[in-house]
């Protein structure tokens, strides 16, 4: 299949490179949309430091703790060459995440099924291209 003559693989409609054409590592081709740069050194130390905020704060600081990874994901995230941003706050997600836990707790966890989407609601529209 092609499209605008780029060929396009049949599963995912995705423009790729040509057989045998030369592209350097790193380079952002026509099929590289996404491309991810985190390693795992860096990923370990930020989920210890997420896991320590959270367990020394019984849960109660959970939000900073979510933050600190999103920065991190975001940070390493390249969305067609351009870096992504988390711009959200810890601040800006206690009260609800207080309002989350306390409807959980009251609702004997019933409510955990409407946490998930709505924090990655509030997760997807604080990130942003740098």
């Amino acid at each position: 299949m092609s499209i605008n003559k780029e060929h396009v693989s049949a599963y995912r409609q995705m423009p790729v490179a040509e057989a045998g054409s030369m592209v350097a590592p790193g380079a952002v081709t026509a099929a590289q949309i996404y491309q991810f740069r985190g390693g795992a050194a860096s990923w370990f130390g930020t989920q210890i430091l997420g896991v320590l905020i959270t367990i020394c704060t019984i849960g109660i600081c959970y939000p900073f703790a979510l933050v600190l990874v999103e920065r991190w994901r975001a940070k390493n995230t390249y969305l067609q060459g351009r870096q992504l941003q988390f711009v959200g706050t810890g601040w800006g997600i206690f009260g609800l995440w207080i309002k989350w836990a306390l409807l959980s707790i009251i609702t004997l966890g019933i409510y955990t099924f409407w946490v998930y989407p709505r924090l990655m609601q509030w997760k997807v529209e604080k990130t942003v291209f740098a």
